[in-house]
């Protein structure tokens, strides 16, 4: 891009960021009402504020809690600025990409494991005889968990929408089964969206239902996690955050991902949406050991294998100390476990505290430009620092 281009560029971006500013002038008197929020965490307002005033993400909720209390609750910004505006609310929906490798594929896999259906050393291949092939004989359920099976992180979604079209589901999995393994299994740390693919299809294939259907059946419904889902219903409305627009398409309600397009919206790497509300219900279960308010989903054992170090940094299915842990900043305790996901969003949870800190963004609206690496990591300072 040369220096017109880029000057272009801020021209356009000044009337946006002028419409961001007036979201969090319109929704920030309004927010946060029925919480108590401690003085030092007031802090997150500022930060939050200047990082949408840059053009850093349009617009975010931040929740952070303790047990079963609420310490912060708010919304900034705008959940769409192109082709119109609409503010933020705390009880936005977003896609929250990544955090469905945790949240409802991990959780599932290790429920299945917690009732003997499955066994996280057994080989892929007894579950997809496909998989059993270039290298990848070896691969064991928990390989996946980790991201340590050797397959690659991701592969090309527009070659395989050009040669079999979308949604292609069987087709992709078909394709993930005969990529050959890039190193040995459990030898290197490679983040692979395509083992996580594979993780909701053994859920599928031990359980006799797909991903959404088990994780609503045995997560989300139990935990009362009602606005937690894979393709979202019309009778939901619009209170959803925009991600990217783009050929005068604005892409709101439908996945982001491009693999997870390509398994009509349903896939272990990315597809589920939900709010702030709902994502803290489930760090409260899995910081009570796999309880809340008497509803077990999984045991102390497997809750322990999801967030403590199985291998290079990684618990089945949390981050503790892998390269990608950053977003724990620089004062969460080293047991602190976190995830993130790609639109914006990021959770961080702490065992002794029983803290954690929610952040979603639409980070990825209006065309895929944000970037929400300080505001992870400043706000996890603010939390940690003050409120251990």
């Amino acid at each position: 891009m040369d220096r017109r281009q880029k000057t272009n560029m801020k021209l356009i971006r000044v009337p946006a960021a002028l419409l961001v500013l007036a979201c969090c002038l319109t929704t920030a008197c309004r927010i946060g009402q029925q919480v108590r929020i401690p003085s030092d965490l007031s802090r997150i307002d500022q930060v939050v504020q200047e990082e949408i005033e840059e053009g850093n993400f349009p617009g975010a909720v931040i929740l952070v809690g303790q047990g079963e209390r609420t310490l912060y609750w708010k919304a900034f910004g705008c959940k769409v600025i192109e082709p119109y505006s609409e503010p933020m609310t705390k009880n936005t929906i977003f896609d929250v990409a990544s955090l469905t490798k945790v949240v409802a594929t991990a959780t599932s896999i290790v429920i299945l494991a917690d009732r003997g259906e499955l066994r996280l050393t057994d080989y892929v291949g007894e579950y997809l005889p496909a998989f059993a092939c270039a290298g990848k004989e070896k691969v064991e359920i928990h390989h996946l968990l980790t991201h340590t099976s050797g397959l690659p992180a991701y592969t090309s979604a527009a070659k395989l929408k050009d040669r079999y079209g979308s949604p292609c589901p069987e087709k992709l999995i078909d394709e993930v089964c005969i990529l050959p393994a890039q190193a040995k299994p459990g030898e290197q740390f490679c983040y692979s969206c395509l083992g996580y693919i594979v993780l909701a299809k053994i859920v599928e294939v031990v359980s006799g239902t797909s991903i959404d259907d088990f994780s609503k059946r045995n997560i989300f419904t139990p935990l009362d996690m009602k606005n937690t889902t894979y393709n979202l219903p019309d009778s939901w409305g619009e209170n959803i955050a925009a991600t990217e627009f783009t050929n005068h398409r604005l892409l709101r309600g439908t996945v982001h991902d491009p693999l997870a397009r390509l398994m009509g919206g349903v896939a272990g790497n990315a597809g589920l949406f939900s709010n702030a509300y709902d994502v803290s219900i489930y760090c409260r279960m899995v910081l009570n050991n796999g309880v809340r308010k008497g509803v077990r989903v999984l045991s102390p054992q497997a809750v322990a294998m999801m967030t403590t170090i199985q291998a290079h940094g990684r618990g089945y299915g949390f981050d503790v100390a892998s390269d990608y842990s950053w977003v724990k900043g620089s004062y969460a305790p080293a047991e602190a476990f976190c995830h993130t996901g790609y639109t914006g969003t990021s959770i961080v949870c702490e065992p002794g505290s029983r803290l954690y800190v929610i952040i979603l963004t639409n980070r990825v609206h209006p065309h895929d430009q944000g970037n929400t690496r300080h505001v992870r990591t400043e706000v996890a300072d603010i939390v940690f620092q003050h409120c251990q």
